[in-house]
């Protein structure tokens, strides 16, 4: 029972969140959808890779040992980030098409729920640890 936990320290997950989130204003004030791009292909290389080159950058600057900052959950921090680069894709659609409604809505959800993390509340934590109780209850209702 010797795993390893895989971690990422908090300074870098914050440092993801407010590229998002900064991304999302640079675009409403510009008008220039495609900042949005940046931030998607960051989250996007992180899920299929291993490699996002935000966090691998803010590494550069750290001060201590990356294991002598708290720690977030690698399993948490993909499943927000999925949920990032959904509503990242959906804004750049909706931009590209000329859907207001649609390109707000999403980009709004984005800034908010990174912002808010920024905060101390987890949004995506929250959906995910409520599916995960839901999976749970489910599991408990079938028959054997």
């Amino acid at each position: 029972m010797n795993e390893k936990v895989r971690s990422i320290p908090r300074p870098l997950v914050r440092l993801n969140q407010w590229f998002i989130f900064l991304s999302v204003i640079a675009t409403w004030v510009t008008g220039q959808y495609l900042i949005l791009t940046l931030p998607l292909v960051a989250g996007i290389c992180g899920i299929l890779f291993g490699f996002n080159p935000i966090m691998r950058i803010g590494k550069l600057f750290l001060r201590k040992h990356p294991s002598a900052y708290i720690p977030e959950d690698v399993d948490q921090q993909q499943f927000n980030q999925i949920i990032a680069i959904t509503m990242l894709s959906l804004g750049i659609i909706g931009y590209a098409f000329d859907w207001t409604i649609v390109a707000l809505t999403a980009t709004g959800m984005v800034a908010l729920a990174s912002f808010v993390a920024i905060l101390g509340f987890c949004v995506g934590c929250y959906i995910r640890f409520q599916w995960q109780q839901y999976k749970f209850r489910h599991s408990q209702r079938l028959p054997n």
